[in-house]
């Protein structure tokens, strides 16, 4: 077997159209004939790189200023995603969800990510629905670092990354290459380096960019009498 087929997903961990694509992409890999020999990597991305640690204010408040609607329009749209997440076996609870920085997460997650592909998807799953299900205060070093213990990452080295800078420079260069690839928002998937997929796309369509990017590899290594394709 050659190298994985690499998946990079930019999203961010308040954001509920990112844990539904999580989803999606979970049923679409189970129904992938390939499934094996593919690599999740989360990429970071802040929706909101100016936030506090912890807002005083609702979800839907915070979408109410940020579109500039009303809240009867915020509420309308945290139905929507609610109702579609339902559909994939998620119970959000964006009432309560707290909104905040998500940059020391993002850190944690590059942390993660060193460590393994499962233990970084652990980590993401978990910061997910902590977020999204659970209304915990995703900003708080505190709050972070026992969800990471949750998954199994080592508590020193948790405490050494959210008491220094380390994995900033990490976070800003996946946020750079997000504009630089064109990401006008997230979930962002980009496969083998050759495929974008932009959204929460139903699962047959992201079933579909799977094997589209399978059988460009596939045609690609034997064009190269079977090697590698970069």
């Amino acid at each position: 077997m050659g190298h994985p087929m690499k998946i990079e997903i930019w999203s961010d961990i308040v954001c509920p159209w990112c844990l539904v694509g999580k989803r999606r992409l979970e049923q679409a890999l189970a129904r992938f004939e390939h499934r094996g020999e593919v690599e999740l990597t989360w990429r970071s991305y802040e929706l909101d790189p100016g936030a506090p640690r912890q807002r005083n204010v609702t979800q839907m408040q915070h979408l109410a200023s940020k579109y500039r609607v009303g809240e009867e329009q915020a509420r309308a749209m945290i139905a929507r995603v609610a109702e579609a997440a339902r559909q994939d076996g998620l119970e959000l609870d964006l009432e309560r969800a707290r909104t905040g920085s998500t940059f020391d997460a993002h850190r944690l997650l590059q942390l993660a990510r060193v460590q393994g592909s499962a233990l970084q998807s652990a980590l993401a799953e978990r910061f997910f629905l902590a977020t999204l299900t659970e209304g915990e205060a995703i900003g708080e070093p505190a709050t972070l670092s026992r969800l990471a213990g949750e998954v199994g990452l080592d508590a020193s080295e948790v405490s050494a990354v959210l008491a220094s800078d380390r994995y900033a420079a990490e976070v800003r260069a996946d946020e750079a290459e997000a504009a630089a690839l064109g990401a006008g928002g997230v979930p962002f998937y980009v496969i083998d380096r050759k495929f974008g997929l932009s959204g929460a796309q139903p699962p047959e369509l992201m079933l579909q960019a799977l094997e589209r990017a399978w059988a460009a590899r596939s045609a690609g290594q034997k064009a190269t009498g079977g090697g590698a394709t970069g």
